[in-house]
């Protein structure tokens, strides 16, 4: 039965993973541009590679956007722009004079002097407001040409037209009530007119935005693309020209009617050729993880994850491609190999982000420049991203990527024009917004750690905290036990990080390690009192049993609260399959018959190269407490003992250590041991 149910299993992952991969063709294929594909590759300031080129058909010479836009704003003076009046400002401002003027009268000190001639005052105020009105108070500093005809409204009918420049702007109140002082030689009132002009004045010219954008879009609509025609065998460039400006366009034009008047015979061969691509693409992933990441591939979260990510990346790239081709460099790409790294590690990260960029370059606009800069802010974000849940390196990272990608503009964009001095200033900031966006790798590491069960050195570095969850209840419970952890982390995390191997995850493995303890803690000797040990009043099959459970029981409470698995593995690989030799040698006086199993851990037997490490360390931490007098020989003696044995017992059989790898950790382990016990050498006398 058991081997029935073991085929099903196998039967449905082989079918899943067959299931994402077709999915994820299907799905970039859904969004690829089917169109045909321009034959020649071009750049600005390069030689023509080809032989002579004839236009293969009659076809229009695009415009650029630069000729559109001075276009658009020769057109766009021509065609009225909308402002409504408001015709109370007019009956309101007179009534606001009177009231002010009344209370400038009983203020002297406002007034300035009690020589006024306030009658003269309000004479002139309400001409001058008048004038005022009647040029047009507008009540925004509109940023349009001074000869831009302008159409009044008053209930969207209209009353009038004239010039922007002949209505007043707000900057320019001032200085028109000025001269208005002058010309009516007003010079003692002055200060008193400025003074009632700042306190009521009130714009009567509002912009009619649903019009006025109404008239602009039909005024940019307008417009025609086409530049020019360019008849049949028409010699557009020869082998070995430089590609120029007024060639450039030309090309550009040829490929944009090429491209969307491809006429296909048979829409299903384009179709099946762009599949062999990407399958292809896709495949190599495949075989890689198939290779060198069995762990990976054979997990159907993780597989789900890595098509995710390169499915939803290609996909907002085509978007973005097919609407707003200018803006390709703001999407992060530099997100995709971050986030393999912080999930899995930098092989992976550096297949998959060069397969995206590659299959993305195939559509992108200057395919070769796309392909050259993301590739190599890809190698820089795996370079840069050890220890990424530390925000230092993540800025200084940012900062890198943004950094490569502006020095590979500017020395591309020298290449083809030969200067700095027509550099655009906004694709820069494209690149800088890129940058800001990839800081978003924190909140989307949540997210995927959630959704896909996941875990990074962000939740990691939360596990080390000993202050709250599962560990606060282990030093409270078991403070043996807790302190015992506490040596076995700091050890296993310096052994880790000599050898090249994640010392995060090593660290949060042997604080966890020993959790299990947490319910029957006495049975354990660092928890027991003095002269007092709970194992002499039962048997060596009871005590057995109750230290071998304290691995199961750690598991069960893992899960209960939640822990993710890579640290849960630690829990039950730390002791692996080794035999338990106290116990087994005191059954063994009173009864020969029995069994070595059943005084032996479950397992299984650690399986990476940080549970290898945290079993030697724990093993060692421990084991070492026994020794009476210790000096630098009894220490060395017990370290190599210790992890022969358990080499010699295979314990270390399923996971990538080397012998190098053993003998290093034996050294560190030695090292660390003799500055716990204090150990001098002796000297010489």
């Amino acid at each position: 039965m058991r081997g029935f149910l073991n085929f099903l299993n196998k039967i449905f992952f082989r079918g899943y993973r067959l299931f994402l991969f077709s999915l994820s063709i299907i799905t970039i294929i859904y969004f690829f541009p089917i169109k045909g594909k321009f034959k020649y590759d071009f750049e600005k300031g390069r030689p023509w590679q080809y032989e002579n080129l004839y236009a293969p058909f009659d076809f229009t010479l695009k415009k650029t956007q630069e000729e559109i836009n001075e276009e658009f704003e020769l057109t766009k003076i021509k065609n009225p722009i909308f402002f409504n009046i408001d015709s109370f400002a007019t009956y309101n401002i007179l009534d606001n004079i009177k009231l002010s003027i009344e209370y400038l009268e009983k203020d002297s000190i406002l007034a300035q002097t009690d020589t006024i001639n306030f009658k003269k005052l309000d004479s002139l105020t309400r001409i001058i407001f008048s004038d005022i009105y009647k040029k047009g108070l507008l009540d925004l500093n509109y940023d349009f040409s001074d000869e831009q005809i302008s159409t009044v409204l008053i209930d969207n009918e209209e009353i009038n037209s004239t010039y922007f420049n002949e209505f007043i702007k707000p900057e320019e109140l001032f200085k028109f009530v000025e001269n208005k002082i002058l010309e009516f030689q007003a010079e003692d009132l002055g200060p008193q007119i400025i003074w009632l002009v700042s306190e009521i004045s009130t714009p009567n010219i509002k912009l009619n935005n649903t019009l006025t954008e109404k008239s602009i879009n039909e005024v940019y609509n307008s417009i025609s693309s086409d530049k020019s025609s360019i008849e049949k065998e028409t010699l557009i460039i020869s082998k070995g020209e430089i590609v120029d400006d007024k060639t450039l366009q030309i090309l550009q034009s040829l490929k944009h009617d090429y491209e969307i008047n491809s006429d296909f015979d048979n829409i299903n061969t384009v179709y099946l050729a762009y599949s062999v691509l990407l399958i292809l693409s896709i495949l190599m992933i495949v075989m890689y993880l198939r290779k060198f990441e069995i762990s990976i591939y054979q997990s159907n979260n993780k597989l789900t994850f890595i098509y995710f990510n390169l499915s939803l990346l290609i996909i907002i790239s085509t978007y973005i491609i097919n609407t707003k081709p200018d803006y390709i460099y703001i999407v992060p790409y530099s997100l995709l190999p971050l986030l393999f790294m912080t999930f899995f590690n930098s092989g992976i990260a550096l297949i998959c982000h060069s397969i995206a960029i590659l299959l993305i370059g195939f559509i992108a606009p200057y395919s070769y420049e796309f392909i050259f800069l993301n590739i190599m802010t890809g190698i820089v974000a795996i370079l840069s991203s050890k220890n990424i849940y530390k925000r230092s390196n993540l800025f200084l990272t940012v900062i890198k990527i943004t950094c490569v990608y502006i020095l590979c503009y500017v020395s591309f964009h020298v290449i083809k024009d030969g200067t700095l001095s027509e550099i655009k200033i906004s694709n820069v900031v494209v690149f800088l917004i890129c940058g800001l966006l990839t800081l978003f790798i924190y909140p989307l590491i949540y997210i995927y750690e959630k959704i896909f069960r996941l875990v990074s050195d962000v939740s990691l570095l939360e596990l080390s905290d000993t202050n709250s969850g599962l560990l606060k209840k282990l030093s409270e419970k078991a403070p043996g036990t807790f302190h015992h952890s506490l040596n076995v982390a700091n050890l296993a995390e310096a052994c880790a990080d000599k050898i090249g191997a994640n010392a995060l995850l090593s660290r949060v493995g042997a604080l966890h390690h020993d959790i299990g303890k947490i319910k029957n803690p006495e049975y354990f000797i660092e928890n027991q009192k003095i002269n007092e040990n709970i194992h002499d009043n039962i048997t060596a099959t009871e005590s057995v049993k109750i230290i071998k459970n304290h691995v199961l029981e750690g598991v069960k409470l893992a899960k209960s609260e939640g822990l993710p698995e890579r640290v849960i593995d630690f829990i039950s690989t730390h002791h692996g399959t080794s035999l338990i030799s106290f116990f087994y040698n005191q059954e063994k006086e009173s009864n020969s018959n029995v069994l070595k199993s059943d005084f032996c851990y479950n397992g299984p037997k650690p399986f990476s190269i940080e549970m290898a490490i945290v079993m030697m360390c724990d093993s060692v931490e421990a084991a070492t407490k026994s020794i009476k007098d210790p000096d630098s020989k009894k220490i060395d003696e017990f370290v190599e003992s210790i992890i022969d044995k358990q080499v010699e017992n295979n314990q270390y059989e399923n996971c990538e250590l080397t012998f190098k790898n053993i003998s290093t950790i034996k050294n560190i382990l030695k090292e660390k041991l003799k500055n716990i016990y204090h150990i001098r050498i002796e000297y010489p006398r």
